[in-house]
């Protein structure tokens, strides 16, 4: 690699003309930058300057470096004065994965807090997959990853599960699907239609069973990876949909359509994945605390699991 002090000598050297007004410059004796620039041209393998008479004149490939020394020094100014502009702090960078089965609505409320705080904090979001997040977590890519399920087993990354809480599923309906419901919850539920999350998810796994248990058959309408795209074609009519129970007024108020029961056996469950045993990051305690506090209040949680 070049050694860029060396490179900043033969730069000077170039603009001044030579070695004596750069040793001005520079505040060094022309013995100390005359070995430096020997240096330089031994690390490069070429000859930057060529003697004429007692002075030095620069070579064809001397002004094809001092080319590129123009831009890279020139870059170099730019950026102090950047930083000179820059505010006195900057905000902190909160990096949060959110994997794609957790609702929008439980991941703004757990991360809302943020920004919030005394201190500006920028938030940035990424959606996927819990192995992608879990991966670019190990890396130290993300700071968090805000999933339904701890960390599997099966999946090597070095990480820790922090519970923040669990919460029942409500059932929601539109008037429209009110209407031609017969009985009550949950014997309403048989052979209506039904919009329901992915199979092979963890809570799609959790509903089949309690549905089997009841001896209920609900017509599936619609699977769905995405559980705010199910919240928009249960409110077009398409069928009873379901959500977390932390957040049913929000449901029913956004969606306009109303909670037909619960099932406290079914749970949501909702963790925050990091690397670290014991969270540092102060602004990522906040939002744990929060959402510990207020969101799942009523099955609150005191240790990390």
């Amino acid at each position: 690699m070049v050694n860029y002090k060396h490179l900043h000598y033969f730069w000077v050297v170039a603009k001044e003309g030579g070695i004596a007004r750069a040793s001005e410059r520079l505040h060094l004796t022309p013995q100390t930058i005359s070995g430096q620039l020997t240096s330089l041209e031994n690390q490069l393998g070429v000859n930057l300057f060529s003697r004429v008479g007692r002075g030095l004149e620069i070579t064809e490939t001397g002004r094809f470096v001092l080319s590129y020394a123009d831009e890279i020094f020139s870059l170099g100014g730019e950026l102090e004065e950047l930083i000179r502009q820059l505010p006195a702090s900057l905000p902190k960078t909160l990096r949060v994965g959110v994997v794609d089965v957790v609702p929008k609505s439980i991941a703004h409320r757990i991360l809302a807090p943020a920004l919030t705080m005394a201190e500006p904090v920028r938030l940035v979001c990424q959606e996927s997959g819990l192995n992608t997040l879990l991966a670019e977590l190990s890396v130290h890519r993300l700071d968090l990853v805000l999933a339904d399920r701890p960390i599997p087993s099966t999946v090597s990354t070095r990480g820790y599960s922090h519970k923040l809480g669990e919460c029942g599923v409500s059932f929601f309906a539109t008037a429209k699907i009110v209407k031609k419901l017969k009985n009550d919850f949950p014997q309403c539920l048989d052979g209506a239609p039904i919009l329901l999350p992915s199979s092979g998810s963890y809570l799609r796994s959790s509903i089949d069973r309690w549905l089997d248990k009841n001896r209920l058959y609900p017509r599936i309408i619609a699977e769905f990876d995405d559980s705010a795209l199910m919240k928009v074609f249960g409110q077009e009519d398409a069928g009873i949909f379901i959500a977390p129970s932390a957040i049913e007024a929000e449901v029913e108020s956004q969606c306009n359509a109303t909670c037909i029961g619960r099932v406290n056996e079914v749970k949501e469950r909702f963790y925050a994945i990091s690397v670290e045993r014991k969270i540092l990051h102060p602004v990522v305690v906040s939002i744990m605390e929060t959402a510990r506090e207020s969101l799942f209040s009523n099955n609150k949680v005191t240790a990390d699991t």
